[in-house]
């Protein structure tokens, strides 16, 4: 074995280092060196040492690994609860503040036990197609809307949803109690914003995408609106009312509508507007599907039959100017 000086200062080991792995292995042999000068180790039992050291280092990153799996995210968990909630439940549900599009859940859990109702939350069209007869229920006081999937409610998340639902059951008055929604009489000048704010023509403050990108009414334009939501001329009176479509414009709930209103939420007043409107077309008959798509198939047949007859004038007017210049280089030919 080579005194510790000579190992040391080998030229060998003098070598420039280019990489941080070759920094990593001069830095491991001077540390086993110099361990070796302490403790009278001998250089065969180095590799041991340095497997030890990295089995030690390997179970502390396992415990942290473990830690922020499930530590840290309950935490998390804990406190976003109450937002979770603001965010996804609130435009259907109240906490003693009375039914909406669905029931108030005021002391939810004493009606049903916790294990059924975490069931039902994480996977309710599950729940409802397999017959359940409270499920069934819960639809038809919905008037048949059913309960959306939401974003990643999970078994942990939806029993610290009721967690939190017992907890502000119990108080006077509970922070979810409702929004509180306009009570102002309608106006026509309500009425002609709120038309103007669904097609389009009023753009959304926020900057949600206009309702006529996916839905119809019955005084749509020619061509009709989006067919990806429902036509909503009767909208007013298949939620039962004003309380009831404000609170879903305040955050529109389903799997489609629910990702572009969450950053970009529809203002008060331009929910009363739109509120306005639809109580307007409440006795109106929903646009017909037929009527739009003949429009759009006579509108595209016209625009074709213009565009050849324009095309074909545009040519025959190219055509005679060239056949005009070979005629006369011709005559002029045939005159020498």
């Amino acid at each position: 074995m080579k005194p510790l000086s000579r190992r040391l200062s080998s030229p060998k080991r003098h070598l420039p280092l280019k990489t941080p792995l070759q920094r990593a292995h001069r830095r491991d042999h001077t540390l086993s060196a110099l361990w070796d000068l302490g403790c009278g180790g001998s250089p065969a039992s180095a590799p041991a040492r340095r497997q030890r050291s990295f089995s030690v280092r390997l179970g502390l990153a396992g415990v942290a690994i473990w830690a922020a799996t499930w530590i840290w995210p309950a935490g998390v968990l804990a406190q976003d609860t109450p937002d979770y909630f603001r965010q996804n439940c609130m435009n259907c549900h109240t906490i003693g503040g009375g039914r909406l599009t669905g029931p108030d859940l005021k002391d939810v859990t004493q009606r049903k036990d916790r294990a059924w109702l975490v069931n039902f939350m994480v996977n309710p069209k599950a729940v409802i197609d397999s017959g359940d007869a409270y499920a069934r229920k819960i639809l038809e006081e919905s008037r048949n809307v059913p309960m959306p999937t939401l974003p990643g409610l999970n078994k942990d998340r939806a029993e610290r949803l009721l967690d939190l639902i017992e907890a502000e059951s119990k108080l006077p008055e509970s922070q979810f109690k409702g929004l509180q929604i306009s009570q102002e009489p309608f106006t026509d000048a309500d009425r002609q914003r709120g038309r103007a704010i669904f097609l389009g023509h009023v753009r959304l403050e926020a900057g949600g995408a206009a309702c006529i990108s996916c839905h119809t009414m019955h005084d749509t334009p020619a061509l009709g609106g989006g067919r990806l939501g429902p036509d909503l001329t009767n909208v007013f009176e298949r939620l039962k009312g004003r309380k009831s479509i404000s609170a879903w414009l305040m955050a529109p709930g389903t799997e489609t509508m629910l990702p572009i209103f969450k950053n970009h939420p529809i203002r008060a007043a331009e929910i009363h507007a739109l509120t306005a409107y639809f109580e307007a077309s409440a006795s109106e008959s929903p646009a017909e599907p037929a009527a739009d798509r003949v429009t759009f198939l006579l509108t595209g047949l016209a625009g074709a039959v213009a565009l050849v007859f324009g095309l074909d004038a545009i040519w025959k007017h190219r055509f005679h100017s060239v056949r005009r210049t070979l005629v006369d280089q011709a005559s002029m030919r045939g005159r020498r």
